[in-house]
């Protein structure tokens, strides 16, 4: 691995073009080191995650929203929509728009934590897309993926975003639009410009996720996604970009991140190197913000305990969960946002309040996309009583696991007290979700299609899950026809907003 050194350069100290963060990245996405079959393996299990997702989120109102969107703008030989039937094709950034936000509604796809936060499966959608557009194979959308994931998880290790409150999707736009630039086969050139205009176009605030926390959460990533397949079209036309995007006088880092005396250290792989940082990321079995998975699956293992005690849950004086710096800031009550105690929130405030998610869970025992967030749920006065009685408390040993640079130690949960009336305490802990590659039971490939099963079985037709599944199995040996094909159709009847509508400006 090579390790690049950020800083910003004033203008009359001229940085070469070779020796910028933009440039590497760039170098690295017309790389063409082999691919191992591990790395293969995983790719697929994200693009069969991603779909199982997209499928169970397809007539929430966003995804809805976004699809009606993408039906405005049809193109013999586009791509496909999620759930829309394969022989209806979209012009490319549309699909990715919908499909991106389809992947995100739920908040129960892949991740990544480091100095940052993301979801690398954010990836998939637009890259996807395109290679529907262009008549691309899996081949080349495997070489593609494989180079998304690790610029993003590359960049997400070094450069905190979150505490400049700027939202994750900085790191999301480069990693899109470098991905497609090598599925594209582009020149190192021109993957250069579409990042640097890929950056330049995609900083925003993370009021997108704070307080009262709206629909825009799903719909950023997949905003990304379309900024950064025109940024792409744009550059092979010829256009440049703000450069240098990262060092500048006047750029990311001197005014939106650490400031004109800023340095960050960006780890890449030298040219010929694989690519494995996607077997770094880590997918949910639980629909709820990644730093509460653990916490969940600890709740589920301490419900017995309490109930050995007690069988009144007013028997609860108060639940404390020590755990780390980011997870008592975000989710946790440090976050000091009183949406994340309102039983009348959204469902998108509700899964990023681990108050909420561990009260529900340890009276439950388990979790479910849909029935864990219902208003009839999150309101029920047991529940919100309990709820009020969880605090969490910022402990150093579980932001240093948080940190660890190590992906084996790396640890994302917690140490849970559970304090009764009577003054007996219950005490446990978990440092990983169960799911996790180091959890108790870590996702292979059959958790991934049995993840697709339990959100799509009362959705799509037999037939269908079985033809899109042996296609992704396949995606090695894929046509350009078969790509165009990877879609799950959902039976018309089933699907809102189905046709092309007059509602909005399109």
């Amino acid at each position: 691995m090579q390790q690049h050194k950020l800083r910003v350069y004033p203008s009359k100290e001229k940085l070469d073009r070779k020796d910028q963060l933009a440039w590497k990245m760039a170098e690295l996405c017309a790389d063409t080191a082999v691919i191992k079959d591990d790395v293969i393996d995983m790719i697929i299990n994200r693009v069969i995650d991603n779909a199982s997702v997209a499928i169970a989120a397809s007539n929430r109102h966003p995804v809805a929203s976004a699809r009606s969107m993408a039906l405005a703008h049809p193109r013999a030989g586009g791509a496909t929509v999620f759930g829309m039937p394969n022989d209806q094709k979209f012009s490319c950034e549309w699909a990715a728009w919908a499909n991106g936000t389809a992947v995100r509604e739920l908040d129960y796809h892949d991740t990544f934590l480091a100095a940052d936060y993301s979801h690398p499966g954010d990836n998939i959608p637009p890259i996807l897309a395109v290679a529907q557009q262009a008549g691309k194979t899996g081949k080349d959308l495997i070489r593609a993926l494989a180079v998304a994931y690790e610029i993003h998880v590359d960049l997400v290790k070094a450069i905190c975003l979150h505490e400049h409150k700027k939202d994750h999707i900085a790191h999301l736009a480069p990693a899109q639009a470098g991905g497609t630039g090598s599925l594209l086969g582009l020149p190192v050139e021109t993957i250069y410009q579409a990042i640097q205009q890929a950056v330049h176009v995609s900083f925003t605030t993370r009021q997108s996720r704070k307080g009262e926390i709206s629909s825009w959460k799903a719909y950023a990533p997949a905003h990304a996604g379309k900024l950064a397949i025109e940024a792409v079209d744009r550059c092979m036309r010829g256009e440049g970009a703000p450069s240098p995007i990262y060092e500048g006088e006047d750029s990311v880092i001197a005014y939106m991140l650490d400031g004109k005396d800023g340095k960050y250290t960006v780890t890449l792989p030298e040219p010929g190197e694989e690519k494995r940082a996607i077997l770094e990321t880590y997918t949910k079995e639980h629909s709820a913000e990644y730093q509460s998975q653990a916490l969940i699956d600890l709740a589920a293992r301490m419900r017995d305990a309490v109930l050995a005690k007690t069988k009144n849950w007013d028997d609860v004086k108060e639940i404390v969960i020590h755990t780390s710096h980011h997870t008592h800031y975000v989710i946790g009550t440090g976050a000091n946002d009183p949406q994340k105690m309102d039983s009348k929130a959204s469902r998108e405030t509700l899964d990023h309040s681990i108050m909420y998610i561990f009260a529900v869970a340890v009276q439950d025992g388990k979790w479910h996309h849909v029935d864990s967030y219902t208003p009839e749920r999150a309101q029920r006065a047991d529940t919100v009583r309990l709820w009020n009685k969880i605090r969490t408390l910022e402990d150093p040993k579980w932001t240093a696991s948080y940190h660890d640079k190590d992906p084996n130690k790396k640890q994302f949960g917690g140490r849970v007290e559970i304090i009764l009336a009577n003054g007996e305490t219950i005490i446990d802990e978990l440092g990983v979700a169960n799911a996790h590659p180091a959890g108790a039971k870590p996702f292979k490939r059959a958790d991934y299609i049995r993840k697709f099963d339990i959100l799509t079985s009362d959705i799509i037709t037999k037939e269908e899950r079985n033809r899109f599944i042996s296609l992704c199995e396949r995606l090695p040996e894929l046509t350009a026809a078969e790509v165009q094909q990877l879609n799950v159709q959902i039976p018309i009847d089933k699907l809102v907003n189905n046709k092309r509508d007059t509602k909005g400006i399109f």
